[in-house]
């Protein structure tokens, strides 16, 4: 009887795939007055203060999420009155921004100052399981997945400069002027400002719809 011997060939391996495979990549959208307006009912019903007052606070700042997350209680409110405007020294550039406080996210967030006491050199929304620590990036975008997962949206779609972006947007669209967009979210160049709200594809499109023929 004859035996043939078979010889088993050595698994090839896995290519891996890209990097982004299966991921959302790209600038994030901003969210519209319709969609701000529902998310901030769905944490009020459900009232989740700290929430709203970080997602209130967050549109009107327009600041990076590693900036917002250090705010301090002497940042915002230094004799224990909110200000209707504060400036904060940002970490990625080094320069100062000036932002607004709308009355809305001042009344919740002296409801959430209130309800927790905090001090003058606490951080406005601290970690839960390090309580003396602010809320990482990480976990602000978590949160900013669940509040567009509320009402309704592809979370895919959306993260922290989802947040940063809104109001910009919003203000470009209103008034055009890119100058004051760019002092808005503190960026040392105008080019900086364009690419960071593709106006320039926005625009073209823009163009394109209005003309026919």
């Amino acid at each position: 009887m004859q035996i043939v011997s078979v010889l088993q060939s050595d698994p090839v391996p896995s290519t891996p795939g890209p990097w982004n495979q299966g991921k959302q990549i790209g600038q994030k959208r901003p969210l519209q007055a319709k969609e701000v307006w529902a998310i901030r009912t769905h944490l009020q019903v459900r009232h989740r203060t700290r929430d709203l007052a970080l997602f209130n606070l967050g549109i009107d700042s327009k600041l990076r999420g590693c900036d917002l997350l250090k705010l301090r209680v002497r940042d915002i409110a230094p004799s224990g009155t909110i200000r209707q405007r504060a400036t904060v020294l940002q970490q990625k550039t080094g320069r100062c921004v000036t932002f607004e406080i709308t009355e809305t996210t001042r009344n919740v967030l002296s409801d959430w100052l209130g309800f927790k006491t905090k001090q003058q050199g606490d951080f406005l929304f601290h970690s839960r399981k390090k309580g003396s620590s602010p809320l990482t990036t990480r976990q602000y975008g978590r949160l900013v997945k669940d509040w567009v997962s509320l009402v309704g949206l592809d979370p895919s779609d959306y993260g922290t400069h989802s947040i940063r972006r809104t109001k910009a947007a919003a203000i470009y669209r209103r008034t055009g002027n890119l100058r004051a967009v760019q002092i808005l979210l503190g960026h040392s160049k105008l080019e900086s400002t364009v690419r960071y709200l593709g106006i320039e594809v926005e625009d073209a499109i823009a163009l394109s719809e209005q003309t026919d023929f």
